[in-house]
């Protein structure tokens, strides 16, 4: 029994160890793009990115910039990201929670094929599927809005997935329960069944917003003027051929962290609960 325990203390141990250097290691560039973002351009140039501190260079000048007149455009593409994260998050749960519930909750003929074209979609690149949603943008007339950098992807392949798999572990009693008391169907779902999902949910907004919040390639298509960019493409307009402003842009890269941040702050505890049960259900 004593070398059991010594050996369970030992392994760990070691855990611990690991995942205080695997911390570490996902905390190293955040810091050092954090020191960065307090230094001037030319020391960028002449070090690069590096953990020294230099209280001599140091200061906030490149933060109080962000906040002055001159870089009014950056508070725009960070409202225009907040915005599109915002709704895009929102309907994405919405509508591929319905589906994969669906898709878990009821039997109905043709519900395999479905769910296989859903895993299909899940292999698809999205860079292969460009061109046919470049045009149906054009058809639907959303070229240069927030509807044509959301609606192509307000139901997604991964989360109807997983709020499918996280579904078939729940029991249907509470689906009949809910319709001998006179519940229509929404009704069960949204008072009955959507509170039990709360974990998929935590799970799938963090998941779905820092997805939205990164994306790049469909609204640098989609959006064609200033005023209405999202903070990535904003960014990385800053790197020209006739100057390339580096200090303005790791500082506006660490307020662009503040948000994803603090979603994962509030559904922490959601996330890893939901891909814990909804990893094994089914």
């Amino acid at each position: 029994m004593k070398e059991e325990r010594s050996t369970w203390r030992v392994s760990t141990i070691l855990l611990i160890l690991l995942f205080i250097a695997l911390a570490v290691l996902a905390i190293f560039p955040l810091f050092a793009l954090t020191l960065a973002s307090l230094k001037p351009s030319k020391e960028l140039l002449r070090f690069g990115l590096n953990l020294k501190i230099q209280p001599d260079v140091m200061s906030l000048k490149n933060y109080l910039f962000l906040f002055s007149a001159s870089a009014k455009k950056y508070f725009i593409w960070y409202k225009n990201s907040l915005l599109i994260t915002g709704l895009y998050t929102v309907l994405c749960l919405l509508f591929s929670s319905m589906v994969g519930f669906g898709l878990g909750m009821y039997n109905f003929k043709g519900k395999n094929i479905v769910f296989t074209m859903v895993l299909v979609v899940m292999m698809v690149p999205v860079e292969i599927i460009i061109l046919p949603l470049y045009k149906l943008t054009i058809a639907m007339k959303t070229i240069n809005t927030i509807a044509g950098v959301i609606l192509p992807f307000v139901v997604a392949p991964l989360p109807v997935f997983f709020f499918r798999q996280y579904v078939t572990g729940l029991p249907k009693d509470f689906m009949d329960a809910a319709r001998i008391d006179g519940c229509s169907e929404y009704g069960a779902y949204f008072r009955i069944m959507l509170p039990l999902m709360k974990p998929a949910f935590g799970a799938m907004a963090i998941l779905q917003a820092m997805a939205s919040w990164n994306n790049f390639l469909w609204p640098l298509i989609v959006l064609r003027t200033d005023d209405k960019l999202t903070l990535p493409i904003g960014l990385a307009s800053l790197l020209t051929p006739y100057g390339n402003n580096y200090d303005i842009l790791i500082a506006g890269s660490v307020l662009a962290i503040l948000p994803i941040f603090v979603l994962f702050i509030f559904f922490q505890r959601y996330f890893i609960s939901g891909l814990t049960v909804g990893g094994v259900k089914g």
